[in-house]
């Protein structure tokens, strides 16, 4: 129980630690806000949700009593809640009967753990993200046009030159686009840094043996069929206008982040059997970590593979492994 206890606290005062240090302008320190779920994360899945709960209401109440009630409203909606949810649906799992002991009618059935789907955790992060980030940009107004006036304004402030009185026509222009990309540029980011500090989380918790749970395969990561539908809802929504086109391109955005993720999975089960897969998947990886827009790509292939399952068949098609001699 005190060691619990302890944990509970040490985890909430280095998330608090990591959410607080954006105030000091550092670079790093932009870092540190990114992984101050990753703490929490850490004790919910070591130690249970009860401890990243403890945790973060003490990480909470001590940014609300020294940087008041803004910075805990924000720190328990966008760190506290998602870190102790996610945390909470990763060690998810129930009691099944085993195919096998069923068939054989034993009085008491052999049991397995069936754990909560990757791609129904990975939807939780795209609505995590989505309300974030409607939530932030509900700070600068309730309007579409004012939100996008504001932050129009934040970005010509930010790329103005030192000593201009006003900026020059194009960087007028790219401001103008910058500020209209902005939204889904931010789903995309809060969706990245989640899955990331789940990830990560997960990995520290298997490499010191408190993991309960099985390491998942990756590449076996898929979306209900309902997120199809869920995604043409949105893109049809975007091109309406006001307030609900900025939220439905939020939604969008991270929507199609989570087809691309479903697209390295496509990529990392049909190479399989390549000799060279190893250096195939680092260059995916790392054209898209440098260039960007492969990205693209792999949105299309998660796509391809919700429509085609291309998954499945390669599995199908793929002749059995030749026995060990």
């Amino acid at each position: 129980m005190i060691t619990g206890l302890l944990i509970a606290v040490a985890a909430g005062c280095a998330s608090a630690l990591m959410f607080a240090s954006i105030s000091s302008g550092a670079l790093i320190a932009l870092l540190l806000f990114y992984l101050a779920p990753l703490p929490l994360m850490l004790a919910a899945i070591g130690w249970g949700p009860a401890t990243a709960a403890i945790g973060g209401i003490a990480a909470a109440l001590g940014l609300g009593a020294v940087f008041g009630i803004p910075y805990l409203a924000a720190y328990v909606l966008t760190v506290a809640i998602p870190a102790w949810w996610l945390g909470r649906l990763v060690m998810l799992g129930r009691s099944v009967a085993t195919d096998a002991a069923v068939q054989n009618g034993t009085a008491a059935p052999a049991a397995a753990m069936e754990w909560y789907p990757l791609g129904r955790l990975l939807l939780w992060i795209v609505g995590f993200a989505t309300v974030t980030t409607t939530g932030a940009l509900l700070t600068l107004g309730t309007d579409g046009a004012t939100i996008i006036e504001a932050l129009r304004h934040g970005l010509t402030r930010i790329m103005l030159a030192p000593g201009s009185d006003a900026p020059s026509k194009e960087a007028t222009q790219v401001v103008s686009a910058l500020a209209v990309a902005a939204p889904a540029a931010a789903a995309v980011i809060a969706t990245v840094t989640l899955t990331l500090n789940l990830w990560l989380a997960a990995y520290v918790t298997a490499a010191s043996g408190r993991l309960r749970r099985p390491w998942p395969l990756l590449r076996n990561v898929t979306l209900p069929p309902m997120t199809l539908a869920a995604l043409s809802v949105a893109l049809a929504f975007c091109f309406t206008g006001g307030l609900l086109a900025i939220v439905a391109q939020i939604v969008a955005a991270a929507l199609l982040l989570a087809y691309a993720l479903t697209g390295f999975a496509v990529l990392h089960t049909v190479t399989l059997a390549m000799k060279a897969r190893t250096l195939l998947l680092s260059s995916a990886y790392a054209a898209v970590f440098v260039f960007g827009w492969p990205m693209i790509a792999m949105v299309g292939l998660g796509l391809a593979d919700a429509f085609l399952g291309i998954r499945q068949r390669y599995l199908q098609r793929r002749p059995p492994p030749t026995p060990a001699t």
